[in-house]
């Protein structure tokens, strides 16, 4: 293998569908609202989200020192602070350094209120042994169950992604991700990004066990398909579904890829969303429901900017639809014929 390259030995082949190495709750709640996504949330606020997942059933919790620039991860580790450790579970993210500074404003990165820190991107050995020690103190946490390696990729970096994956490759990020899965202080560790090819190439150079997709596998658009999801069915890798409204078009907005949707994919979604009505189904809970169909998918993690938003995306996820919206869904042309359906 060459010095940079971090798979194990003796994985079989990628034909034969092989249980996924992690297990989360088929549905997870994503903490970037908390963290004061697009608008400011007040503490209460954050802290009622997290306990009506609590009594929803919701044990997986996935976060990120980007979220709020540190909020997010401050806010959910203080409210699951009285809960068994035992009984959750915490993703959280590296990649990213924040260090103060008094200068970061209201608004910036689609933060509605930000902490005074600034993100600074450090994919190599040293910065993600250091986010994850600080996420540690951040969550006042002894340890979290999944890391993922935050925003890598050429569509976020642009000339800078071959700086960015030499950190993450030769320079040691996904060697400082297998010494912590090896000595047991993280259970797993992936990618989560909203960029599947970058996955794909990840897969090649190092024996990840998941990936956080946001925004890639949906209702609305399926490329990921056979060129990714497939075969990490067949190697035992957990994808789990961020985006599964894809920043919000799926779910009544004009957001999508969180900027304004063009004209053909409001014109797709409506299309989509006929079939839906016609059914008597929202089209929000075939959003949530879709991905889950297929063998490699683990999870789902919408995010809410409310206790009353979390409620209604758990009953649009457990909301029975008739297996001929999938089917007339695929025949229109709207969804990949080749998808696993939730039929």
């Amino acid at each position: 293998m060459k010095a940079h390259d971090t798979r194990g030995i003796g994985r079989g082949g990628e034909d034969a569908r092989r249980p996924a190495r992690v297990a989360v709750g088929c549905m997870g709640l994503g903490c970037a609202q908390l963290g004061g996504l697009y608008e400011p949330m007040d503490e209460e606020q954050a802290w009622a989200i997290v306990e009506t997942a609590w009594d929803l059933g919701i044990r997986y919790f996935d976060t990120a020192p980007y979220y709020g620039f540190t909020l997010s991860e401050h806010r959910l580790g203080a409210a699951l602070r009285h809960r068994p450790r035992g009984d959750y579970m915490i993703s959280t993210k590296v990649g990213r350094l924040m260090r103060p500074d008094a200068s970061v404003r209201p608004g910036e990165c689609g933060w509605g209120a930000p902490l005074p820190f600034r993100p600074h991107f450090d994919y190599s050995y040293e910065g993600v042994l250091r986010s994850h020690e600080d996420s540690l103190q951040r969550l006042a946490l002894d340890r979290v169950d999944i890391l993922y390696v935050h925003d890598i990729g050429r569509q976020t970096h642009g000339r800078a992604h071959e700086l960015y994956w030499d950190q993450l490759t030769r320079g040691g990020g996904f060697r400082a991700l297998v010494k912590l899965r090896d000595e047991g202080s993280i259970r797993a560790f992936g990618l989560g990004v909203n960029e599947w090819e970058v996955v794909a190439d990840a897969i090649d150079v190092c024996d990840i066990d998941c990936a956080l997709l946001a925004g890639r596998y949906t209702l609305l658009e399926q490329a990921a398909l056979e060129p990714l999801l497939d075969r990490c069915a067949g190697r035992g890798i957990g994808i789990v579904i961020g985006g599964p409204f894809n920043s919000g078009i799926l779910a009544g907005t004009r957001k999508f890829n969180y900027e304004d949707a063009p004209a053909d994919v409001v014109a797709r979604v409506e299309a989509i969303a006929a079939i839906c009505r016609d059914a008597g189904v929202p089209v929000q809970a075939a959003a949530l429901q879709f991905p889950m169909a297929h063998p490699a998918v683990v999870s789902c993690v919408p995010g809410a900017q409310s206790p009353e938003q979390l409620r209604q995306n758990a009953a649009w996820f457990g909301q029975p639809i008739p297996s001929d919206v999938w089917r007339a869904l695929a025949q229109a042309g709207l969804i990949d014929a080749r998808a696993p359906m939730p039929l």
